[in-house]
Order: C-alpha cells, then structure tokens, then sequence
C-alpha cells in the first residue's frame, strides 16, 4: 500500500471543504470496509482521505420525524440491525441484515457508505429502493435531496458531485406496504449475491393494489422494474400473475453475467425470484 495523508475534520464543514472535486486521488472516507479493499488491490490510489469518523455526530443516529424514519449516513449497519425504531418502521431492513456481509462488517460499515459505492451487489440499496427512500445529500453548494433510484446511476456510480457527501437517508411512513427482500448467493450465504429482488407492495384480499420492484446484483445497478409494477395494478397474488411478473421482469431487466453467473442462469434466477419475493412480502413465505 503506497503512503497517503490521511484528514480527520471535526465538521461536516470542514470535511466537504478538505474533498477536492478536480482531484479523484482525495476521498472522504466512513467505515472503509469497500475504499481500503480497493486501495490494498491497487484500483484505487489515495493522495489523500479525509476520514469522516470524527465529525460532530450530526451524521449519526436514528430517529423519527412527521412519520418518516431518518438514519445519518455515518451510523454502523450493525446499529440499523439492533434498532427497535428501524424494526418498527421498516421491519424488512433489520431481517435482510444477518445476510448482509459479517458481522464484522456491519460493526464498521456505515449506511452512507453503503448508498455511495455504487455497488450494485449491496443488499442494503435495492430495499431502500423499494421502500421509496431519499438522501439528503450536502456539499459546497448546499443541501439537496436525491431518491435513492436516482442515487444509483450506473456500475460504481452515483449522481453524487465530487464535493458532495450524502448526509442521511430518509424512508417515507409505509403504512400498509410490506416489504421484502430475497438474494440468491452462489458462495457462502452472506457472500455477494449472483441476483437480488426487493419488493413493497399492498395488497387487499389478495388483489394488489400497488407493488414497487427492484432488481440489483444481476444488474449494473439496483433498478426499478416498472413495467413488472404496472402489471399489478387491481390483479390478484395468483400463480398466473406471478408468472407474468416474471416473465416481465426478465424481459425488462438488463442482466449481466459475471462470476457469479451467466446472464442467461441470472435471467431464468429472476423469473422463479419475483414470485417468491412477492409472495414473502404478502406473507405467504
């Protein structure tokens, strides 16, 4: 590993000011559990990180506002996993993460790192999704917010600026939505998966009402299938229909192959999954 000068700001201030948005070699830096793997094997070389573990806490935490469940980008994903307000909210978060990598990832992992990658094999990305989340995103030029589809715009990219940090990530009140989340790992069970389907849909006396779908993994990036979700509009949770689903979502998804998989045996993944998921969600696991 080649040396790198290494920052460590005491405000959210001080950190975007130290991000140099016209040298790709300065990089904030959170849990690191992705960045230093990346430095170890050499695709990435650091002049310099400015660590964002010292910040003054306004990036940590989890809490409720007017219904919608706000967790700071620089919380552990093992603080998600514990927490009774997130398991209230949005049970389906604290269920996927004893998959989501190990445990000693999640102690150091953070939520904002987890959205910023880019990663499409992040398990965390595809069900925030879902669940219609939003960041808010700081930087020199303020504050904006992002929904979290629009976050993700490609393999290891996001629609973040150079100087921008992701501050907290926003789930909306779900009401009667219910959610969930299947992965399909060709190694060990919290390896990375070969393909990811997260969904949240409502459903009344087994007609559904509304549905939202995502696909990660198999994909470049987390996508919403949205000609899947418009073939739920008033239909009933049968196997016809669950067929249909998953013969839309493998025509609409742009599969990819990798080591995981071929994009063929990811596509046929994707026709049995949507089902499951859809029906795990509806409670009928």
């Amino acid at each position: 590993m080649i040396p790198f000068e290494l920052i460590e700001p005491a405000t959210l201030k001080e950190a975007i000011a130290a991000i140099d948005p016209d040298d790709p070699a300065v990089r904030p830096i959170a849990g690191g559990t992705a960045l230093m793997l990346m430095i170890k094997v050499g695709v990435f070389t650091p002049r310099k990180l400015v660590s964002l573990r010292k910040l003054d806490g306004r990036m940590s935490g989890i809490k409720t506002a007017a219904g919608e469940l706000i967790i700071g980008a620089l919380t552990p994903l093992s603080d998600v996993e514990h927490s009774a307000e997130v398991a209230r909210h949005a049970p389906v978060i604290p269920q996927i993460m004893k998959r989501l990598s190990n445990v000693r990832v999640r102690n150091v992992a953070t939520v904002g790192g987890a959205l910023a990658h880019g990663d499409p094999h992040m398990d965390l990305p595809p069900v925030v999704m879902a669940l219609g989340a939003k960041v808010r995103i700081v930087g020199i030029g303020g504050e904006r917010e992002l929904a979290v589809e629009d976050l993700l715009t490609g393999y290891y990219e996001t629609a973040l600026k150079p100087n921008e940090l992701i501050a907290s990530l926003h789930i909306p009140a779900q009401g009667k939505m219910r959610a969930a989340y299947m992965k399909v790992t060709a190694g060990a069970a919290d390896d990375w998966p070969a393909l990811g389907v997260a969904v949240a849909l409502e459903s009344d006396g087994g007609m559904i009402k509304s549905a939202r779908v995502v696909v990660s993994a198999a994909t470049s990036k987390a996508t919403r299938l949205k000609s899947v979700e418009k073939t739920f509009g008033g239909a009933r949770l049968d196997d016809k229909t669950l067929r249909a689903a998953g013969e839309a979502a493998a025509q609409e998804a742009d599969i990819i192959g990798d080591v995981r998989g071929s994009a063929a045996y990811k596509r046929e993944l994707l026709r049995v999954y949507i089902g499951r998921a859809l029906r795990a969600a509806a409670g009928g696991r």
